[in-house]
């Protein structure tokens, strides 16, 4: 079991399809039609339905719990700071880069980012603290 490291960068691809849109709205109840109904979108600044800001910034939780550090990760904290839109269809690229590690406590300070792999642009910033007994300190 590898300990993750101080300036470790972990990347991920992924997308979301608009059947997650509509699942992530029925489970949180956001049925804002900007991320729902193609006619009322075409008439706002992003002229097309977009992602809820936090199905976007779910792909970390997944992250953390799946693959960097991995199962038994606990994740204490995110800051996110949503920077442009996200559509379904694109595909964007998670960046998480260690930035802090405090081995007494198993708990690291991992600095988040989105960035739509078509133009590199970010699309969210942020921070997070996991701790993780095996596989931080």
């Amino acid at each position: 079991m590898n300990k993750i490291a101080l300036g470790q960068v972990f990347e991920q691809e992924f997308l979301f399809t608009q059947d997650q849109v509509i699942a992530f709205a029925d489970v949180t109840g956001d049925k804002n039609p900007i991320h729902l109904d193609a006619k009322h979108a075409a008439n706002t600044v992003y002229k097309k339905p977009i992602i809820h800001g936090y199905l976007g910034g779910s792909i970390f939780s997944r992250i953390f719990g799946n693959d960097f550090p991995g199962e038994g990760t606990v994740y204490l904290n995110q800051k996110l700071e949503f920077r442009r839109p996200m559509y379904t269809g694109v595909r964007y690229k998670a960046i998480l880069e260690v930035k802090e590690i405090n081995e007494a406590r198993h708990k690291a300070l991992i600095d988040t980012r989105i960035i739509n792999t078509e133009d590199d642009k970010p699309v969210i910033t942020g921070e997070a603290n996991v701790i993780h007994k095996e596989k931080i300190g």
